[in-house]
């Protein structure tokens, strides 16, 4: 295996038949050790996050592929806390899609002259590029055309399946009396014909879920989900 890239949360290893393998770790995005789904840092450490993280991810993408709803997902290896997943090439350097159902973080901090926090927003599409530099700035189809990232057709495309995952999460989710309140994910462009495709993960670490006021944190989240 060839390491081509340490990531915040998971490491990128290629394999010798072309596809990748995801290596999980025990860490989550935040600031001053307060887990954030939309931060660009890593917060905290969570011992066994990881692999709890890799468990929810490998539901959430099998039953994704049970709808036909294309992922680059390969299988997953819980013991190794690995995932094999399908080459993809990434929008630009990438990018990350936010599905927001209530107001909450890097919405309310924005917003917050017209928002008030828990407002419902009814699953409400933002994308920003993955650019820690530049705090992963938000960007508009046609921004995103302009700088050839991706065309208007592709971004509508993204933002149609964004808003078809979200929705069975939210569900699953509601099953185990917790609501979503957005969810962060990433695509990119899989296979020859070059389709659109959920990258990356589905865990506790990429979603903010409550049970009544309360936010679930991703270690209990996926052992909610999962028991």
């Amino acid at each position: 295996m060839e390491l081509v890239y340490k990531g915040k949360t998971k490491d990128v290893y290629k394999l010798n038949d072309g596809n990748y393998l995801l290596k999980f770790k025990d860490d989550v995005t935040g600031a001053d050790g307060v887990f954030d789904p939309g931060a660009n840092t890593v917060g905290l450490s969570i011992e066994g996050v990881g692999k709890a993280g890799l468990r929810l991810t490998k539901f959430f993408f099998e039953k994704l592929k049970a709808i036909n709803i294309p992922t680059h997902y390969v299988d997953a290896d819980i013991e190794d806390n690995s995932m094999t997943v399908l080459p993809a090439k990434m929008f630009g350097k990438g990018v990350e899609v936010i599905c927001r159902y209530r107001a909450v973080g890097s919405f309310l901090r924005r917003y917050g002259m017209y928002a008030v926090e828990g407002q419902p927003l009814d699953a409400y599409v933002e994308v920003t590029l993955k650019d820690d530099e530049r705090n992963d700035p938000l960007i508009t189809d046609e921004g995103l055309e302009a700088l050839g990232i991706m065309t208007k057709e592709e971004y509508n495309i993204l933002v149609e399946q964004t808003r078809k995952i979200g929705q069975v999460v939210k569900e699953e989710l509601d099953k185990k009396g917790m609501e979503l309140y957005d969810i962060k994910l990433e695509f990119g462009r899989v296979g020859k014909d070059n389709h659109i495709a959920l990258i990356d993960e589905i865990s506790g670490g990429n979603m903010r879920a409550f049970k009544g006021e309360r936010q679930v944190e991703p270690l209990e989240l996926e052992r909610l989900m999962l028991e």
